[in-house]
């Protein structure tokens, strides 16, 4: 399980054979789960500046493997007893995103990020959602897409600096909204979810 706040921006080396290395000042250990990108990987190899992790077919299909170049997210997996803050991110994503606009404003930059239509109804209005690894609020929902609001730290200390109109990112939904999506198409009578009833059982937790 992660949190969505990156721990460091790692430099890729090379991305060959399914497998990807990374420079970075983490040093994790042989088996270690780490987020790339958002994306769960297990470390498979180290080096005295770096490590590698592997890529499986269906992780290979789901991202978005032209950003395995440059700069990538890292974020460790989540220790018994470390501090929680972001929100409950699994490392599994769901779909990739487009960047549709980009909007300055006084105190931040608007992102407008569209994605397939069959996961619109896991994005919530001021919900949780995770780009790239980034753990981040939706501002505003619209049939395409939503909208997210990135202040100037996050954009100084993640790739969010660094992203143009079309570029492609990792997306993964809120976890409580798919259980609950999950739960509500097994009732006969649940046609659709319904933002407010996502909301109450967010705010049990």
């Amino acid at each position: 399980m992660f949190t969505g706040l990156i721990r460091e921006m790692a430099e890729v080396i090379s991305y060959e054979n399914n497998k990807l290395t990374l420079k970075a000042y983490y040093r994790p250990k042989i088996g270690d789960s780490i987020a790339v990108n958002g994306a769960c990987l297990t470390v498979v190899g180290l080096s005295e500046d770096g490590f590698t992790v592997e890529l499986a077919d269906e992780t290979r299909e789901v991202i978005a493997l032209e950003n395995l170049k440059g700069k990538v997210h890292i974020e460790p997996a989540m220790r018994m007893g470390d501090r929680f803050e972001g929100h409950i991110v699994q490392g599994h994503v769901d779909t990739v995103g487009t960047i549709e606009s980009i909007e300055k404003r006084s105190n931040g930059t608007d992102f407008f990020i569209t994605v397939p239509k069959e996961f619109m109804q896991y994005v919530i209005p001021k919900g949780s959602i995770t780009v790239d690894g980034v753990s981040l609020t939706v501002n505003e929902v619209s049939q395409e897409g939503f909208r997210l609001t990135i202040i100037p730290h996050t954009m100084r200390e993640t790739l969010f600096g660094s992203y143009r109109m079309g570029t492609r990112v990792n997306i993964e939904t809120d976890l409580f909204a798919r259980y609950v999506a999950n739960i509500l198409e097994k009732r006969e009578d649940a046609k659709k979810i319904e933002w407010e009833t996502i909301e109450r059982i967010q705010a049990i937790y």
